[in-house]
């Protein structure tokens, strides 16, 4: 079943997720619905505080998709390509997070605005699979920045509160006057986005 994902600023965005005490078949039917309606939304990643659920539980998938639209694991890293994708963790905590990057982030519950976000570059997360079984992931590449945006949800944080000041009041003070861009609006902001990255790239000595 596809759900309704939360859209900034409601305000379940910003309850911080409970710990799952048991995988119940309950949080498992929770957890499927999220992988539908993550796929359906065209996300890479979804938490469940996104659809109302105040939980301790992430889904995603990072793979891109070949010609036919089935999963590759081309374009991956060796880590990446080592974890079995769609994941589903409950409880998941970072143990270890090293180095740093940057990575043009969006949002599902923020929808068609992109900014470069700074991240740890390597990640180890523990938590519960969707058996219950305890699961470790050590992941670099898109699945740790994955990873580490949907872990801020379970938190209360959107990637827009990592932003400096001014472009995050920026980026409210837009959807509240405006609302959401449409998507031919969005696609056109994820297009400046890459260009100011780029430069800021190039200018870098």
């Amino acid at each position: 079943m596809v759900l309704e994902v939360l859209k900034y600023p409601d305000p379940r965005l910003r309850k911080k997720g409970l710990s799952v005490k048991a995988v119940t078949p309950e949080m498992q039917e929770l957890a499927r619905n999220m992988l539908e309606t993550m796929v359906a939304e065209g996300g890479i990643g979804l938490a469940a505080p996104q659809v109302g659920e105040s939980v301790r539980l992430l889904v995603i998938d990072t793979r891109p998709t070949d010609e036919e639209g089935q999963p590759t694991t081309e374009g991956l890293s060796e880590l990446e390509s080592k974890v079995v994708q769609p994941i589903v963790i409950f409880n998941p905590e970072i143990k270890v997070a090293t180095d740093k990057t940057t990575y043009e982030e969006g949002c599902l519950s923020v929808p068609g605005f992109f900014e470069t976000v700074d991240r740890a570059q390597y990640v180890e997360v523990e938590g519960l699979d969707i058996d219950g079984k305890k699961v470790t992931i050590k992941t670099d590449g898109l699945l740790a920045i994955c990873l580490q945006h949907e872990m801020d949800h379970l938190e209360g944080k959107l990637f827009i509160d990592r932003l400096s000041f001014v472009k995050s009041n920026k980026i409210k003070s837009r959807i509240q006057k405006h609302g959401y861009p449409t998507p031919e609006e969005a696609a056109e902001e994820r297009a400046e986005a890459r260009e100011r990255r780029k430069v800021a790239k190039d200018a870098v000595p």
